[in-house]
């Protein structure tokens, strides 16, 4: 079993930034690719990022492409996503994602299902 940790959220104002961490362990391998998926008050878990096990693949969703980053560290088994120029759309509990054998898809159209474990989720608020 793949344990997922996340770290990093919190309340900040519009404009600003945040950087939220997530740390694997368990039966956890580097090869695996790691994500985030991002949930509102009322509204589905919606897609953000991904990251290849290598690094060289990131597909980001419309909504934050050009704001966020996703990067990792293989040596560390963890996967970082700094955010940029937060807007209030963005509060939401953020959870951190990875699975042995998603596929890179650059139409960004990920689903919960696509991915096999999931972190307990860090919440962040960004006010007006």
């Amino acid at each position: 079993q793949v344990h997922l940790v996340e770290s990093g959220g919190g309340l900040v104002q519009a404009g600003t930034s945040l950087t939220l961490s997530c740390a694997a362990s368990g039966r956890f391998s580097s090869s695996y690719a790691m994500g985030w998926f991002r949930q509102s008050p009322g509204k589905e878990r919606e897609f953000v990022a991904v990251i290849s096990w290598s690094g060289s693949f990131k597909i980001y969703a419309d909504s934050v492409k050009g704001r966020f980053t996703i990067s990792r560290d293989n040596a560390k088994h963890t996967v970082t996503l700094s955010m940029n120029s937060l807007e209030p759309e963005d509060t939401a509990t953020y959870y951190c994602v990875s699975d042995d054998s998603v596929v890179m898809d650059y139409s960004g159209n990920y689903h919960e299902g696509d991915f096999s474990s999931w972190g307990q989720g860090t919440q962040v608020t960004v006010s007006a």
